[in-house]
């Protein structure tokens, strides 16, 4: 009967470097009954750094991206010797069970689970494999914060039309809005995107962030110092660009 598992032994090249995008299912109508601020909820995407920190911590990848409902994973040593069904799987449920575990705990009293559809549950989340080579990994990051910033416009826009039309109504005035008119609609309105958290418009960084370390060596009678690493999430990321990367490869 092993015979019939027959994607079982599909791998990824061993020559490759992985990205793993994560995408949750059916967040839409989850945000509804979470009745998540908008156009952005902070707990919401502070919820999602906490998944991304569970999977690097399992992992130890090189970097995670995280906006909206997405989370993106640049991988060091590609696990499960490249398994293609192993890494699909087991990330997406890595990331299930975590969002579920810190929403019922850590943030139980920041949403109002009374209007939860207990039909969404259990909450989950797909997977992709998307193989790059080197060079194009920073544009690879960079197509998604500049999904991010899309989405940022996008949000603001509709938030604003809501309060003057309906959900419907609003949906279909923006289709046909460009990204300038958008910015001039919520400009009349007091409202400049340059000036929004860094986190709604580029998104959130998972990373490593060495920090120092000083002591004193009692044999030579000296100061020294070094440096340990901690895991940060970086809710201030600059713009993605090659020289970004290029340091977690050193």
């Amino acid at each position: 009967m092993k015979d019939y598992e027959v994607f079982s032994n599909i791998k990824i090249s061993k020559n490759s470097n992985v990205i793993l995008r994560l995408d949750g299912r059916n967040f839409h109508n989850l945000s509804k009954y979470l009745n998540l601020k908008k156009p952005y909820d902070y707990n919401f995407s502070l919820l999602m750094s906490e998944v991304s920190k569970d999977i690097f911590r399992q992992f130890s990848p090189k970097f995670i991206y995280t906006f909206s409902d997405e989370i993106n994973i640049l991988l060091d040593e590609i696990p499960f010797a490249s398994r293609i069904e192993k890494l699909n799987s087991v990330f997406s449920s890595i990331a299930s069970s975590s969002f579920t575990h810190h929403l019922l705990t850590d943030f139980d009293d920041k949403f109002d689970f009374d209007k939860i559809n207990p039909h969404l549950f259990p909450i989950s989340f797909d997977s992709r494999i998307i193989p790059v080579i080197y060079d194009d990994i920073h544009n690879y990051f960079k197509w998604r914060q500049d999904e991010s910033w899309r989405n940022c416009i996008n949000s603001y826009g509709i938030w604003l039309l809501n309060q003057e039309y309906s959900p419907q109504e609003s949906t279909k005035k923006i289709k046909g809005l460009k990204s300038n008119d958008i910015h001039d609609l919520l400009f009349d309105k007091g409202i400049n995107l340059n000036n929004v958290d860094t986190w709604q418009k580029r998104g959130i960084g998972i990373y490593k962030k060495p920090y120092l370390i000083e002591g004193f060596n009692p044999i030579k009678n000296e100061k020294t110092k070094s440096y340990r690493y901690e895991l940060f999430a970086d809710f201030d990321l600059a713009i993605f660009n090659s020289n970004f990367f290029d340091r977690f490869f050193k």
